[in-house]
């Protein structure tokens, strides 16, 4: 496996866009702590000379965090990304990136001044080619090994301050599996099984939506430098009533293997996938991180999970009473939040009360449970590639919520919400740098835009999308052979006319007389009159 990802590496060195860069994983950039490579378009650091940034200091918030993680220095993650580097590019204008190099979500071209809005659709709406693509992109991320970024499997204090870096070589796919796990592990306070449960810098708190759109975000982008195809966007599933996991199609995402009910089919090039990051009570157990290493295929067995947990798939009513929840966040705004449209869209408010620390898990939370394996498990759910579709429709929950009650930005928590969550705090582990509070605005001001979210007459016209694009393909058969049937038709009428016309008026005493009017000869019977025992011709009949 590393030898065909070292030939992958060589053939197709693609750069991607978040986490530790490449270029920073040194020593000398970890004993100084400064993240500002060059942008290659002029040699100079964070592409100063061509205005695109500069190399600046890194202010982090002040304000106080929320009691649920009572330590202080033990985590990496805290005060993002202070531990690493305390310089790093700040971007002018619409570019971004660890270098400058790229341009802001929604702007395209050289200059990072062509604006543009993408829209992502149901993928039941895609067409064949579509759905297609979006398999053959995701393999493509997964077998491609990340030529800028790589992951870090030691702490910076196992590092011993820098001087001894402890990364890994992932692929593309696989960057993005690290850093939710990395995101929601738990803290290590030093030793075995010494870790502290209780955190998450992008689960149980407002950070919740935010982190997972910056998320998808910069998964969509990274897709789009890897392929070339700036059309490309995520695609999502729209799960509510569904009574199964109807993406779960060899066509799509892989059926259930006919062998192990656990497993992916083997027609679906996702059961050759392999899962990293998944054994996080392991990992606790040694008191390490994740060392990216390869842990077994993907598992799913949707449907089979645990009743007593999770009841079903949510269901459109449930989606509709977490959307009229007018407040974004409540209280101490954790698992236990009541009435907080956070919390019960997360899945730990109940869907049909609002009250938090639900005994059932729902809504965001229900569907991971449902698709029982690798999804299951929070820090090595994204092994499973449902995970993208189906956060792309949390995503898009989160904007319609955005859009019915056009909160204030005030809405937004400044302090004491659980670490890692207040509105200033820089999102841990993303290298470049987004506030929370950055992302609590609508995706068209993000430059994507949703497909069930857009009028009635689109809406429509979206859905007939891909039996249009059949049709379009279709149609020179249908031509080819409504022309046929023309030719045949006329044909036909031709020797009819013909025979009409020479036999008109004749009689023929051992004719048979046909619905036109006149008879045609036998001239050579079926059954000639000297037989007399038709039984030797059983199948004659049959063959006429």
């Amino acid at each position: 496996m590393w030898l065909l990802g070292v030939v992958v590496l060589l053939l197709c060195l693609v750069p991607t866009h978040q986490q530790f860069p490449r270029l920073c994983a040194t020593q000398e950039a970890l004993q100084t702590r400064e993240c500002c490579p060059a942008w290659q378009g002029d040699g100079s650091a964070c592409g100063a000379r061509s205005g695109r940034g500069s190399c600046e200091d890194v202010s982090v918030t002040d304000q106080p965090d929320g009691p649920q993680y009572p330590f202080s220095g033990l985590d990496d993650r805290e005060k993002w990304p202070l531990v690493f580097f305390n310089r790093t590019c700040q971007c002018t204008g619409n570019f971004m990136g660890f270098n400058c190099a790229d341009c802001k979500f929604g702007y395209f071209g050289e200059r990072c001044s062509e604006r543009r809005e993408s829209l992502r659709r149901n993928i039941f709406h895609l067409t064949r080619a579509e759905r297609n693509r979006f398999v053959s992109y995701l393999n493509l991320a997964k077998q491609t090994l990340s030529s800028d970024y790589v992951v870090a499997i030691g702490t910076y204090r196992e590092m011993q301050n820098g001087s001894n870096p402890l990364f890994a070589n992932v692929s593309i796919y696989d960057v993005f599996v690290w850093m939710h796990y990395y995101v929601s592990r738990n803290a290590l306070l030093g030793g075995p099984g010494n870790v502290w449960a209780n955190v998450d810098f992008a689960h149980w708190a407002p950070a919740f939506s935010p982190w997972h759109r910056v998320y998808l975000l910069h998964w969509e982008h990274e897709i789009r430098k890897l392929t070339g195809d700036t059309t490309f966007s995520i695609p999502y599933w729209d799960w509510r009533d569904a009574q199964s996991c109807d993406v779960c199609t060899d066509e799509l995402m892989g059926g259930r293997s006919p062998l192990d009910p656990n497993l992916i089919s083997p027609s679906s090039v996702f059961s050759s996938w392999q899962v990293l990051c998944s054994q996080a009570e392991e990992y606790n157990n040694r008191g390490v991180l994740c060392d990216a290493r390869e842990e077994g295929p993907v598992r799913r067995n949707p449907g089979n999970h645990d009743r007593n947990l999770v009841e079903r798939i949510p269901t459109s009513a449930e989606v509709e009473f977490t959307l009229n929840l007018p407040n974004y966040d409540t209280g101490p705004m954790d698992r236990t939040a009541n009435m907080s449209f956070r919390n019960t869209l997360e899945g730990f408010g109940d869907p049909q009360t609002g009250l938090g620390s639900s005994s059932r898990l729902g809504m965001h939370a229900a569907l991971h449970v449902f698709m029982n394996g690798s999804m299951s498990s929070v820090q090595g759910s994204a092994n499973d590639p449902i995970f993208l579709l189906h956060h792309a429709f949390v995503d898009s929950i989160y904007e319609q919520w955005l859009r019915r009650h056009n909160p204030a930005p005030s809405q937004y928590p400044e302090a004491n919400a659980p670490i890692g969550h207040n509105g200033d705090y820089y999102m841990a582990p993303f290298i470049p740098l987004h506030q929370n509070k950055e992302y609590f605005i609508s995706s068209k001001d993000l430059g994507y835009e949703y497909s069930h979210l857009l009028d009635t007459n689109q809406r429509l016209s979206e859905s007939l999308r891909p039996y249009l694009e059949e049709l379009r393909e279709m149609w020179p058969w249908m031509l080819c052979a409504a022309l046929c049937g023309v030719f045949v038709t006329i044909a036909v009428a031709a020797v009819v006319q013909t025979v009409t016309q020479r036999y008109r008026g004749s009689s023929w005493p051992q004719g048979r007389s046909w619905k036109g009017g006149f008879v045609l000869p036998e001239r050579q019977p079926l059954i000639r009159s000297g037989d007399k025992d038709d039984t030797n011709h059983p199948n004659y009949q049959t063959a006429m």
